[in-house]
């Protein structure tokens, strides 16, 4: 027990003068006379003894009454602080907005509770403090203190918001602010301690006194559509389009007939229900068909309430009118090549010879084909090496005689093993590898059943590990005929004999030769996003249609504004930072002209509703945080009794009213 004001116990001294009158007081003694004094000796002395414990009695209540009346002048205080000096205050209070926030405790939305928690605060501290209201939008009027005033107005200006943070993150906002301060540092972490999102380091920090307060609804049942993708790299026109969607069950209960449906050119197309186990993930496979080209929107959407933010999917992508290949040849093009892609609508193939080529037009290119060149200059070597980079794709066939320097300083650059001796003798291929996505799903039948090519001239090639070759097509022997290599965001593939018919029968094995021209056209090194998710992604890569610094991209949609954009080669990078606050179709614009369509989703780190209770909150971080239960109706007096102690001087009038009354009784009641 302490006293805010220890020099009134100096007035204990005061309780010497009612026992110096007590001691001191001497009746006047009346005369009564007796008819018969035989028992007045008797009579005294028994008198006398009921006196003196009436009055030692009254002296005890009086002496009581007044130690009981100085010490609520001293003001005794029950507190676990050594030190009750008011000192100012910088208090953070960070209140969770995220979309959880929105269930309800006891017919009131947790998020208003958690609103109603930081007035509380506030109103706890004195006017001479300062506050930080933070949420997890990380805003820039957030990321200052406030006057007591200015901070009860912010937190009536918090509303619900898409972002989420982990909330180590939230503590780290937090403490950067405070760490300039003089002042008594306070951290309040208001929340409903999603276990996604709760991460903090359980070490004690003794420069910040930190407190959390969890606000906790039932938990609900669950189901997010978790992402959506297609299965091939590139999606084509007229074609059964495979795409996978990932439903994820968040409930310990197996969920039946989840109805999911797709929305797609005006149309709405069920897909079927769905059942999940408890605390599963399952993905379903449906075909989707693209009648027409250019940019196209869908979205995926499931029946599931109460929580509704990640029941819908949203995916943008392009569906290109041509796919374009470049051959580049030393003298005549292939006419196998030719008629290959020629059979194809939807593909677009030109040839040139090596002293023509436009090195500009490299990046309009879906895959340029090296056919035959018996010498690689340095500016194709470069330029063949930022195409890939950039996320094209190269495939390369040797001439029966070639320099092997300009051949292996392009592979080099390219992280390719390189070619080291021309054999001849004929060679059979022995493996096709199905499981990679140039030639997977290509074949029904047994693998057995195909016609592999045969060559009779072939280069060896270098086997160095760190190239990471995978490959496609193996000779018998276990060389390599056919690999694959990634570098940058492109594919390099490259094979070991020459296309010419004379060397290599690939160009009359179509069941081979075709669906690999096919399939290396549309592969991708880097898929194409048909979906991002708000706080996470925030740089959009896009092609850079101008070399000119000053152009200005404008993101249109559900808002307005302007990214940040960095130059990086033939790509530009849109930083939308945080101002991407809803889920939507947004669009790239420059001169308000329409360049790409991308589409933002929700943040499925919420769809997980696991809370941590009061209780796992103490046991994890009890002992470097103080979690204050909701039990405490009014925080604002919970507070301040932490800040301040308990105080005792109420309890002290109460016993000098008890005192004195009981002195009144012995007073009227005790008889002589």
């Amino acid at each position: 027990m302490q006293f805010l004001f220890p020099s009134f116990l100096w007035a204990l001294l005061l309780l010497a003068i009612p026992i110096i009158i007590h001691l001191f007081y001497f009746r006047r003694f009346k005369k009564v006379y007796f008819t018969n004094v035989k028992f007045l000796k008797e009579v005294k002395q028994e008198t006398s003894n009921r006196s003196r414990l009436k009055n030692l009695l009254v002296l005890l209540s009086r002496l009581l009454a007044l130690a009981a009346l100085i010490f609520a002048f001293a003001q005794p205080i029950i507190s676990d602080k050594a030190d009750l000096t008011r000192q100012t205050k910088a208090v953070s209070i960070f209140v969770d907005n995220s979309f959880s926030m929105q269930a309800l405790s006891q017919e009131v939305k947790l998020f208003d509770l958690a609103k109603d928690k930081a007035r509380e605060i506030v109103k706890a501290y004195g006017q001479t403090d300062k506050f930080q209201i933070i949420t997890h939008d990380f805003e820039g009027r957030h990321q200052r203190l406030y006057s007591q005033e200015n901070a009860l107005s912010l937190i009536d200006e918090l509303d619900i918001s898409p972002a989420v943070n982990p909330l180590s993150v939230a503590l780290q906002r937090q403490k950067q602010i405070l760490s300039n301060e003089s002042a008594e540092k306070e951290i309040y972490i208001i929340s409903d301690f999603q276990e996604n999102i709760t991460d903090f380091d359980p070490s004690t920090d003794t420069i910040f006194t930190q407190h959390l307060i969890p606000l906790q609804a039932v938990q609900e049942k669950n189901v997010s559509i978790d992402s959506v993708w297609f299965a091939a790299p590139v999606p084509m026109i007229n074609q059964p389009n495979p795409m996978l969607i990932r439903l994820k069950n968040y409930s310990d209960e197996s969920l039946e007939n989840i109805q999911l449906t797709l929305e797609h050119e005006g149309q709405t197309r069920p897909l079927g229900t769905k059942r999940i186990p408890p605390n599963a993930t399952i993905i379903d496979t449906i075909n989707f068909s693209i009648l027409t080209t250019g940019w196209h929107q869908a979205e995926f959407i499931i029946s599931d309430y109460p929580v509704q933010f990640d029941d819908r999917y949203k995916i943008s992508f392009e569906v290109k009118e041509k796919v374009s290949i470049l051959s580049i040849n030393e003298s005549a093009q292939n006419k196998y090549l030719t008629a290959a892609f020629k059979g194809l609508n939807y593909f677009d193939i030109k040839n040139q010879q090596t002293g023509n080529l436009n090195y500009a037009e490299f990046k309009n290119m879906d895959l340029i084909v090296v056919n035959e060149l018996s010498n690689i200059s340095s500016g194709l070597s470069s330029s063949l090496q930022e195409y890939a980079n950039q996320g094209g794709n190269v495939l390369i066939f040797p001439a029966r005689n070639i320099s092997k320097e300009g051949y292996n300083q392009l592979l080099s650059s390219l992280g390719a093993n390189t070619f080291v001796n021309s054999e001849s003798g004929a060679k059979q291929v022995g493996y096709i590898n199905t499981e990679e996505f140039i030639f997977n799903n290509v074949y029904q039948r047994n693998q057995r059943n195909i016609k592999y090519p045969t060559t009779n001239t072939n280069y060896s090639v270098t086997n160095f590990q760190r190239n990471k070759a995978e490959d496609l097509i193996r000779y018998r022997d276990g060389s390599s005929y056919l690999s694959k290599y990634t570098h940058g965001d492109g594919n390099v593939y490259v094979c070991a004999a020459p296309l010419n018919e004379n060397a290599n029968d690939l160009v009359k094995n179509a069941e081979v030769f075709v669906p690999m021209l096919y399939k290396m056209s549309i592969s991708k090194g880097k898929k194409d996003r048909i979906a991002y998710t708000i706080g996470n992604d925030k740089l959009i890569e896009t092609d850079n249609i101008s070399r000119d610094d000053e152009i200005v991209y404008t993101i249109k949609g559900p808002s307005e504004f302007i990214p940040a954009q960095y130059n990086i080669g033939s790509k530009i990078m849109l930083d939308v930072k945080d101002q991407v606050k809803e889920a939507g179709f947004y669009y790239i614009t420059l001169d308000d002209e329409e360049l790409a369509n991308i589409a933002f989703n929700f943040n499925r780190l919420e769809s997980d509703l696991r809370y941590i209770d009061v209780n796992q909150l103490t046991d994890q971080y009890g002992s470097s945080m103080d979690v204050i239960s909701t039990d405490a109706n009014n925080l604002t007096e919970f507070i301040e009794t932490e800040e301040s102690g308990r105080p005792l001087w109420k309890w002290c009038i109460i016993l000098v009213l008890v005192f004195l009354g009981l002195e009144s009784l012995l007073l009227r009641l005790w008889k002589k």
